[in-house]
């Protein structure tokens, strides 16, 4: 019996669609990490992009549990002494909520060149609009809601 291994050009690729309404930061962005990476599939090969584009709406009306807005912190360091930077999760979602929800799912994927290319199907999007009608995106929102 021999493994099957997808290749890039074979791969078919869906648009999905989440409502970001009232669900939890850290689970849905697991789970739209593993649907970005293709692990939901049974073609799933860890070489290969095998996922699907997930379009995400209501970035804003994410939930947060605990007070985690508050004591989660995200540091950044310029190189130089003395220039580490720090903020709390409640002042980056209030800055840029479809950013910072990018920037947590971008944390769950390889930090390789695969990964970078399967970041950039996931778009975001603080409102409920979104450009996209035309890929005709399927809404998944009720897999997220166990």
């Amino acid at each position: 019996m021999k493994s099957y291994l997808a290749k890039a050009q074979e791969v078919e690729r869906q648009w999905l669609l989440v409502d970001a309404t009232d669900l939890v930061l850290g689970r849905m962005a697991a789970r739209v990490a593993a649907i970005l990476r293709g692990k939901h599939k049974s073609t799933f090969t860890p070489h290969v992009d095998t996922g699907d584009h997930v379009i995400i709406i209501n970035a804003d009306k994410i939930r947060v549990t605990s007070d985690k807005l508050l004591t989660k912190m995200k540091y950044h360091h310029s190189g130089r002494i003395g220039h580490l930077k720090e903020r709390s999760l409640g002042h980056l979602m209030e800055k840029d909520p479809a950013e910072t929800l990018r920037n947590v799912i971008k944390g769950m994927l390889p930090h390789t060149v695969l990964g970078r290319h399967m970041i950039s199907k996931l778009k975001v999007y603080k409102g409920s609009e979104h450009p996209h009608s035309a890929q005709q995106p399927v809404e998944i929102t009720e897999t997220f809601r166990q």
